[in-house]
């Protein structure tokens, strides 16, 4: 079993092109029937591809912090559709996980007694509208956006939204979060810092936040419960389901200043 302790996050890449298509029929047998049927009712192939691997990462994952198999587990939802543990004994209970995959890569994070929420995009493929940062993002986010150059402002964009999503999707109640309440701020080059309006109930301190470059293509977010007491780090691996896992390393493009913030 590998090891969680409490002051760890875990992150678990799964880079599409490195599957081999020998192995989805595995991937499919680890499923339940109701599984194979969401499958099935994916219009197009890449897309029924992405849901196995999908699938089959987290059931690995969650088979590598316990005695249970892959395709033992089962899973809920709650209100709001964030995907929940059922399935599991005493120690998995202590788990939180969340998932989050784009064109060309899957993550999921991991952690034990604290929340997560992680968000990819592929920022060769989407294309940023700096309408929707007016509409929906906070006005001192739309302002920074407009500030950044031209050449560099979708690429910024998926910055303030890969955050905003991993923040909103450890709290774990979708889309009924107002994006415009809560704001990012980057100090300076390598930093991250949030801000809330009164409403939230929230405090800058409660989550601790990391945006991430896994590749050329693509921008990461994660964002946990901070813990008191000690700081948390993030711990990457990169994994074929069934097959092969490695560390990974990518470049840190800002992550939270918790002295600053404590």
């Amino acid at each position: 079993m590998l090891p969680l302790p409490p002051n760890q996050v875990h992150l678990w890449l799964v880079f599409e092109s490195e599957v081999q298509n020998g192995l989805l029929t595995e991937y499919r047998r680890l499923l339940t029937n109701e599984e194979r049927q969401q499958e099935q009712r994916f219009r197009f192939a890449n897309d029924r591809r992405r849901y196995l691997i999908t699938r089959a990462l987290i059931r690995t994952v969650l088979s590598r912090y316990s005695v249970h198999g892959p395709a033992c587990w089962r899973f809920a939802r709650n209100e709001f559709g964030r995907p929940m543990l059922v399935t599991g004994d005493g120690a998995m209970s202590s788990l939180s996980f969340n998932l989050s995959h784009t064109k060309g890569l899957i993550l999921c994070g991991i952690t034990r007694n604290h929340v997560v929420g992680v968000d990819v995009e592929n920022i060769r493929c989407r294309t940023a509208s700096l309408e929707i940062a007016d509409q929906s993002f906070s006005s001192e986010e739309a302002a920074a956006l407009h500030a950044v150059p031209a050449c560099l402002q979708s690429e910024h964009f998926f910055h303030y939204w890969t955050l905003k999503e991993s923040y909103i999707k450890a709290r774990g109640k979708g889309l009924s979060m107002p994006l415009e309440q809560f704001s990012f701020h980057f100090p300076d080059a390598r930093s991250v810092k949030v801000s809330f309006s009164k409403s939230l109930e929230d405090f800058p301190t409660g989550c601790r936040f990391w945006l991430l470059r896994p590749s050329s293509e693509h921008v990461a977010a994660v964002c946990v419960e901070r813990s008191e007491g000690f700081s948390q780090d993030l711990v990457m691996r990169r994994s074929i389901p069934l097959y092969v896992e490695a560390p990974y390393e990518c470049s840190m493009l800002r992550q939270s200043n918790i002295e600053a913030e404590m």
